[in-house]
């Protein structure tokens, strides 16, 4: 209890976060590289073998212990303010970045300390809604890791059937938007007309950062089934005219929200050009995940007069599993409208959405019963979106995007978006505007 004190934590605390803490704080001390090596393997070392609530006490122990130090920096932004010199600035910066920043640099001399710091991560941000004050622990780490996986340090690769079985093993395992049902699945996923690329660091040797899974098609594809059935016939990819992006899967949680998905999709649709030079198209067909949520709730705030009626029956109709085509026709309007007017702030609340119009792609069509899995009827209703990369227009319309928050997308989208009820019903607000830059922020 009297070491709990001397080291500034809480007289609960247990033993090993106790000893855990000393050894971070004699690892920032520390000055030799060797002996800060062993500091940072042993910290690492007892903190992957905390149990979860002793990892508490060591997330808050770095929340209030390794924090900027407000009286200093208060002093440097005073003394900044009244003498802006270089030397000033120098001072506000060191005394502004948090301790723990250093402490996670020092941490990854380690063995693994890369590896272990995203999976430190990957804690945070599950238990992030249950401990907001966590959140400038998280930053830390999107900071410094966001820096360390920059496109400079990522290696393109082209997974085949020739690839490491390591490799292949975990692409099944990591899948996450359309599974992938074993080895013969994932063999016709490798086909002549069919590429997998992937992006690898050499702080994780053997293990891919995030994939993507191209179908090399005649024609852009408007339903994800033949793409994915493995019993499809294998066609001749030099005769296709178009690159259809199905999946795109980021393997390491704990580096969600850093942008390298960007990267992978303009490198990849580079090279392919190169590649076939009959290519003239460069698409995705996209999962709407949200939109089913979203649909139930918007129901339930329109009024008798606006055929509310008619929405509660067809809400029951999705729930029972039946789709048709029908039925799908009456939901369309209203997937453009969430598309287009449902916000998270200024940004569309779809999060695939966002992703890709973050990537200056353009949202081009809907398409019904496009996956009829039991996932794809559960999520969007059977309804998926190509979100069209068009090279020479990614750069003007990502910039549309991020700095004034228009959405590049299709006349038909527009005119959907509008006959909804929902424009209306729900947020009063229509989206109209001439050309394909449509302004929804």
């Amino acid at each position: 209890m009297k070491f709990a004190r001397l080291i500034g934590l809480p007289e609960r605390s247990p033993a090993s976060v106790q000893e855990l803490i000393c050894l971070c704080r004699s690892l920032l001390s520390e000055r030799g590289e060797i002996s800060g090596v062993r500091f940072a393997s042993e910290a690492l070392g007892i903190y992957k073998a905390l149990d979860a609530p002793s990892r508490v006490a060591f997330f808050d122990a770095l929340a209030c212990e390794f924090s900027p130090d407000p009286i200093a920096v208060g002093r440097a932004g005073d003394a900044y303010r009244s003498n802006p010199s270089t030397a000033n600035l120098a001072t506000l910066q060191d005394v502004v970045e948090p301790p723990r920043q250093e402490l996670f640099r020092r941490l990854n001399m380690a063995a693994g300390g890369t590896a272990a710091l995203i999976e430190m991560r990957r804690q945070l941000l599950r238990e992030l809604p249950a401990h907001t004050e966590w959140m400038a622990i998280e930053a830390d780490l999107e900071h410094l890791l966001s820096s360390w996986f920059n496109r400079g340090f990522l290696t393109l690769q082209r997974i085949d059937w020739s690839t490491s079985a390591s490799v292949l093993e975990k692409l099944i395992q990591y899948e996450a938007v359309h599974q992938i049902h074993g080895w013969s699945d994932l063999q016709r996923r490798l086909q002549a007309d069919r590429r997998c690329f992937a992006f690898f660091h050499p702080a994780l040797p053997g293990e891919p950062i995030i994939f993507i899974e191209v179908a090399l098609t005649r024609g852009m594809s408007d339903s994800v089934q033949p793409l994915v059935d493995p019993l499809s016939p294998i066609s001749n990819p030099h005769e296709a005219d178009c690159a259809m992006f199905y999946s795109i899967t980021n393997c390491q949680d704990g580096l969600r929200g850093v942008p390298f998905g960007s990267f992978l999709i303009k490198k990849v649709a580079e090279d392919l050009g190169r590649e076939f030079r009959g290519l003239k198209k460069f698409a995705t067909i996209s999962p709407i995940p949200g939109f089913r949520a979203w649909l139930s709730k918007s129901v339930g705030q329109l009024e008798p007069s606006q055929g509310r009626k008619k929405w509660d029956a067809l809400l029951r109709i999705l729930e029972s599993g039946t789709l048709t085509a029908e039925t799908s026709e009456e939901l369309e309007p209203a997937c453009a409208y969430y598309l287009t007017g449902a916000k998270r702030g200024k940004e569309p609340i779809d999060p695939v959405e966002r992703f890709h119009l973050r990537n200056g792609a353009r949202l081009d069509r809907i398409n019904l019963l496009a996956d009829t899995s039991p996932n794809g009827i559960r999520s969007a209703a059977g309804m998926m979106v190509n979100y069209v990369y068009e090279l020479s227009d990614l750069e003007r319309n990502h910039e549309s995007y991020t700095k004034r928050f228009k959405i590049s997308l299709s006349h038909h989208i527009e005119w959907l978006a509008n006959r909804s009820v929902f424009a209306a019903g729900v947020s009063g607000a229509r989206v109209t505007c001439p050309g394909i830059s449509v302004p929804v922020g």
